[in-house]
């Protein structure tokens, strides 16, 4: 499926994924419509956006749009130990407006594919959980959700499955994505990145774990990619590839910023050391994520240094 020219619909358009993403759709001429709960910050000249809660039902707007493809982000998120009343809110902002959307695009002729922001969480966390030596995840690895997030994230995979199994009308996708980072991010490495750039101590908890970082940039590339490769359906990984330790990203921030202080914390649950194994997400598309850890922190900090300067006053 070529995107050039294609009614686009993005949901989390306001998001670290998906401003990249509706960036990256205009470049390649496509026609795109962003959803969120709140407005764009840097919104793109050429897309639309629409400002509202999915939770609540699918838009008449959105209908009428009729896109050809979708790109459905939107999300909440929080760590692994999760806040009191953070069942709620995960139901609301991921299951059901999950669900209200797939029933509403399940109605429209037009649609041919739909890409689907899932979560490595799904997956075992026996898999990955202090174990000795990191685990390259595989789509066939047994899936249990680790958490609230990896639950509804499992949840919408499976209503994906049957809607693959029960209608041919359009494609499904699910990729699987790791520990995303990027510009103007709430994720930890943008938060460490700010705390430095401010002299702040950064607390570090965890320091033996061990993750899949993946440039937010790339997700939104592999996202694409996704939906034009017609032979992508089903969960598919999408991380790095590479496995890397919090000391391996505080020594990169330290060469980038210098100076670094860090503060650690006492050490919370168990360990993890995941990392996504890309096989077939190479097979299927023929690409491979390009942004390099130290290449991302890089940008990261260009970003926030541009930033700091951009509200200094004068």
């Amino acid at each position: 499926m070529q995107l050039k020219g294609k009614r686009i619909l993005v949901t989390g358009s306001s998001g670290v994924i998906g401003r990249v993403l509706v960036e990256r759709l205009m470049r390649t001429g496509a026609d795109v419509l962003g959803i969120d709960k709140v407005p764009p910050q840097r919104p793109s000249e050429e897309a639309r956006y629409l400002t509202l809660d999915l939770a609540a039902g699918t838009p008449q707007a959105a209908m009428e749009f009729a896109p050809q493809a979708v790109f459905h982000l939107a999300a909440s998120f929080e760590r692994t130990v999760e806040k009191a009343g953070y069942w709620k809110t995960v139901f609301e902002n991921d299951v059901l407006a999950s669900h209200r959307l797939l029933e509403a695009m399940d109605s429209l002729a037009a649609l041919e594919v739909f890409v689907f922001a899932s979560s490595y969480l799904n997956y075992d966390p026996a898999l990955y959980l202090d174990v000795p030596e990191v685990r390259m995840l595989k789509e066939s690895d047994q899936l249990l959700p680790r958490n609230l997030v990896g639950l509804a994230k499992y949840y919408v995979d499976r209503e994906l499955d049957f809607l693959r199994m029960t209608q041919k009308s359009f494609r499904t996708v699910s990729a699987r994505i790791y520990r995303v980072y990027g510009r103007g991010s709430r994720d930890i490495i943008s938060r460490w990145v700010r705390a430095a750039l401010a002299g702040e101590v950064l607390k570090v908890f965890g320091e033996k774990n061990r993750f899949d970082y993946i440039f937010a940039d790339d997700v939104a590339e592999g996202l694409a990619r996704l939906a034009e490769t017609d032979e992508a359906a089903g969960a598919l990984n999408l991380g790095s590839g590479i496995a890397w330790t919090i000391a391996d990203v505080l020594q990169i921030l330290n060469l980038e910023i210098g100076g670094i202080r860090t503060s650690a914390e006492s050490e919370v649950g168990p360990i993890e050391s995941s990392c996504a194994d890309m096989s077939l997400f190479r097979l299927v598309t023929g690409w491979s994520p390009p942004t390099s850890l130290e290449a991302g922190i890089r940008k990261v900090v260009e970003y926030e240094k541009q930033r700091q300067t951009l509200v200094s006053p004068a």
